[in-house]
């Protein structure tokens, strides 16, 4: 079993940044990827990016150059630094682990992108 927990999620202005974490902890030992998604009320979730375990990293077009995914592999951690934020950007964000070929989940962090 691997729990995924998301922090970093807040109010932030248009234009500005933010930096979501994701902890994953349990029995496992190694997470071959690590991603994040979105999801709007109503609308599926949306696949942002994923980071394999040697660092190699893989964008949706609409973040691209945006947001960057990164990860400590000693603290079981992915990063996703959010840059020019829009208020189309506001949604839940949700980590995404795989282990041996299993998904989880975390409980989602909300971020809302608002004057």
């Amino acid at each position: 079993q691997v729990q995924l927990v998301e922090s970093g999620g807040g109010l932030v202005q248009p234009g500005g940044s933010l930096r979501l974490s994701c902890a994953a902890s349990g029995s496992f030992f190694s997470i071959n990827v690590m991603g994040w998604y979105r999801q709007v009320p109503g609308k599926q979730r949306d696949f942002l990016g994923i980071i394999k375990s040697d660092g190699s990293t893989n964008y949706a077009d609409s973040v691209k150059g945006r947001f960057t995914i990164s990860r400590d592999n000693a603290k079981n951690t992915v990063y996703l630094l959010m840059n020019s934020l829009k208020p189309e950007d506001t949604a839940v964000y949700y980590c995404q682990a795989v282990v041996r070929e299993t998904v989880y989940w975390g409980q989602g962090t909300r971020v809302t992108v608002s004057s």
